[in-house]
Parts: structure tokens; C-alpha cells; sequence
């Protein structure tokens, strides 16, 4: 019986792309903006606010669509609010079903109101831990630099500073174009003398050089999206393919691809789910990981974007349970936590909902 969204939302799931500040609740932005005074929000009512932030990142472009970051992020400027959106996010990932998430978060960008880097991840780190009491999920933070900044060492050193109490990772994000992830190079090699984990956004809006330059140059364990690495795959008429250099090497290796299918259509990187790189991909083998990216501007969940999925590709329950194992042995925990995660929850979890009338 073909998965609906319902019984997917029962499915023990893991996230490991997922921005604190893309999925707040549009009742708390109101909220929020009304008791710091800020007054440039598009809408107070929250249907509103909720539809423009949707129509706003639907436009196309990554440009447009990171400019509704600059709202969220206006109202993520103190320790109460910081704390009420980290556990209001592990809370509504909790309804959907996710047992693991990664949620990332650039601190460097919420200190406009006097809170020191240490301040912001203390208190997105204490969220996550009351909004995740009892409720059977476990959620990491990876910290991320903007690479349009020069803050990436300290953020990196600050990822390195809280590893033992709920950072997992780092991260860097923002326009790829004109912002290469090498000009972060010397972020990336402290981590590795550290042996620290990271991931790269890259190969979303830009195209293989990005990718390459992730890998090769930086060292990324994961890639953020890498969606055009199928720019360097060759189709034949017969539906065989042929890897290029770069695409073998990420497949051989098994670099995790951070997949954001409905955030891909919102950005341009795809014209439609079913055209989405994401089944091509899975075909061959790669290691493919599903994501929601920003829950709020793609209006979307891990659920949802699994619905799509089989939708598009017809996929069953052996598919989402094949997508869901490579996350968690992508994830960046220990291996035996990894293997317990999968083991002892993800398995017998499908398994159970697989057999249900």
C-alpha cells in the first residue's frame, strides 16, 4: 500500500538540513515583533504573514528568497525569544515524526541587541533541550557562518567550543555566487586539525566549481543541497548513465546530498518535484538524504516533503525507510549512537508501520 501523508507522519524520520530561522511559527513572529516593537513585518495577522512568506520565497530566486530571513532573524534578537523558537521548533519536528535533527543557525546574525555569540548559542541550546523533554526526539545544532562575511573562524571556533553540549557541526551559507567556499579555507582546515564536522551549502543555486571547491579544497563531510551535481552526469537514450569525475567521486566516496526538493523549486533548481534530480539520484545510488530546509517559507515538513516524493516517483515504504537510514549514517553523532538510532527506533519503526492495514 502506497504511503500517505498521514502514515508518514507516524514514520520515525531524520533531518539533518533544517534552518532555526526558516521555520518559525507565523503566530510567534507576531508575537515576537509586537513586544520588541518591531513594526516593518508585511502583515500582523498571521494567515497573512504566513501566505506572503510563502508567496515571497516562491518568486524564483535565491536572492528574493533569502530576503524573508530578514524578518525572522529581526525577532530572534534575545535570549526569550531565541529560546521559545529553538523549543518551538524541536517541538513541531517532534509532532512530525522526526527522531534526529540537525538545525542550523548563523549566530553572527542574531547580536544586533547586545547578545554575545556564546549568549545566542547558550540559548538556542537550552531551547532545543526543553522543547525536546519527553517528546522522543534528539536534536543537534550546527552553527553557520554567512559566506558573505569574515566571521568563519570565530564561528568555527565557537562550534568547537560547545561540541560536547549539543553542537554537532558548522556550516556556511548564503548567496553561492561570488562567495566561493574557499575563501572560508582556513575555518575549514582549524576544524579538521580538530576533527570537528561540516557541511557546505553548495551546487543549489551555483554549479559543479562550487561543489568541487566543497570537496575538494574545504573537505566538507556533507554537501547542503548539491542538486547540480547532476550537472555532471550524461543520460543515454536508453536511461543508462555516465558519471563524470566529480559525480563518481561523491558516489564512490559516499558524500551525503543534503536534498531539498521542495526548496529547490522555490530557488529555481528544479521546475517541478517530479523533474527534481532528487529520482535520478536515488536511482544511482547516491547517498540521498531528504530535507526541509525552511519549513516556513516552503510551507512544508519532512512528512511532506516525503509525500511529494512518492507523489513524483511512486516510491513505498522500503524507498523512505532507504532515504531515512542514510541520514541518520550521515548524521554527525557517534557511530554507535548512529547505529542504536537506527537499529533500536528507525527500523522497527517502519517495520511496524509498513505492516499496518
Amino acid at each position: 500500500m502506497s504511503p500517505t501523508l498521514d502514515k508518514i507522519r507516524l514514520a520515525p524520520k531524520v533531518l539533518l538540513h533544517d534552518h532555526l530561522d526558516g521555520g518559525l511559527r507565523a503566530e510567534t513572529i507576531v508575537e515576537l515583533a509586537r513586544e520588541i516593537d518591531y513594526g516593518r513585518l508585511p502583515s500582523t495577522d498571521p494567515d497573512n504573514l504566513r501566505l506572503w512568506f510563502e508567496e515571497a520565497a516562491d518568486s524564483g530566486s535565491l536572492e528574493r528568497y533569502l530576503e524573508t530571513f530578514d524578518h525572522t532573524v529581526a525577532v530572534m534578537q534575545t535570549r526569550e525569544a531565541l529560546v521559545r523558537v529553538a523549543a518551538e521548533c524541536a517541538r513541531d519536528l517532534a509532532d512530525d515524526g522526526v527522531v534526529y535533527a540537525e538545525v542550523r543557525f548563523a549566530p553572527e546574525q542574531h547580536t544586533t541587541m547586545g547578545l554575545s555569540l556564546d549568549e545566542v548559542v547558550e540559548a538556542v541550546l537550552e531551547g532545543f533541550r526543553l522543547g525536546s523533554q519527553g517528546r522522543g526526539i534528539r536534536v543537534g545544532t550546527l552553527l553557520t557562518a554567512m559566506r558573505h562575511m569574515a566571521r568563519s573562524m570565530e564561528i568555527a571556533e565557537l562550534a568547537v567550543r560547545y561540541r560536547d553540549v549539543g553542537v554537532v557541526g558548522f556550516d556556511i551559507a548564503g548567496a553561492e555566487a561570488g562567495y566561493p567556499p574557499t575563501r572560508h579555507l582556513d575555518a575549514f582546515e582549524f576544524l579538521q586539525r580538530e576533527n570537528a564536522h561540516f557541511t557546505i551549502h553548495a551546487g543549489e543555486a551555483f554549479g559543479l566549481p562550487s561543489i568541487w571547491q566543497a570537496i575538494q579544497w574545504c573537505g566538507a563531510d556533507r554537501l547542503g543541497h548539491g542538486v547540480r551535481i547532476i550537472d555532471d552526469i550524461t543520460l543515454a537514450g536508453d536511461g543508462s548513465a555516465k558519471l563524470g569525475r566529480l559525480a563518481a567521486y561523491v558516489r564512490d566516496k559516499r558524500i551525503p546530498l543534503e536534498m531539498c526538493p521542495t526548496s529547490n523549486l522555490q530557488t529555481g533548481a528544479a521546475a517541478s518535484i517530479a523533474e527534481h534530480p532528487i529520482g535520478l539520484l536515488r536511482r544511482l545510488h547516491f547517498r540521498v538524504t531528504v530535507n526541509t530546509d525552511n519549513r516556513l517559507m516552503s510551507s512544508t515538513s519532512v512528512s511532506q516533503e516525503f509525500a511529494k516524493l512518492v507523489d513524483a516517483f511512486g516510491y513505498d515504504w522500503d524507498d523512505l525507510q532507504w532515504f531515512t537510514v542514510n541520514a541518520m549514517k550521515s548524521a554527525f553523532l557517534p557511530f554507535d549512537e548512529r547505529l542504536a538510532l537506527i537499529n533500536g527506533v528507525i527500523k522497527p519503526g517502519f517495520a511496524q508501520i509498513k505492516w499496518q492495514p
